[in-house]
């Protein structure tokens, strides 16, 4: 016999299965999980445009010296 581990959720500090969770529940957690996801991209993309910023930041300084 094969035993499962049923698909869990931890929310503060406390354990949830899913499966005993409303639909509106599981609703709200995709949701969570969504903008989770979406706070990472953006966050992602801040760090690369916080690099690009700081090497033009750098090319600048050097064209200045320049002059």
């Amino acid at each position: 016999m094969t035993k499962t581990k049923a698909a869990t959720i931890t929310i503060d500090e406390k354990q949830y299965a899913l499966a005993d969770l409303t639909e509106a529940a599981r609703a709200h957690i995709a949701n969570i999980q969504f903008v989770d996801a979406q706070i990472q991209q953006l966050n992602n993309e801040w760090a690369v445009c916080d690099t690009a910023r700081m090497a033009y930041t750098a090319a600048f300084s050097r064209e200045l010296a320049k002059a």
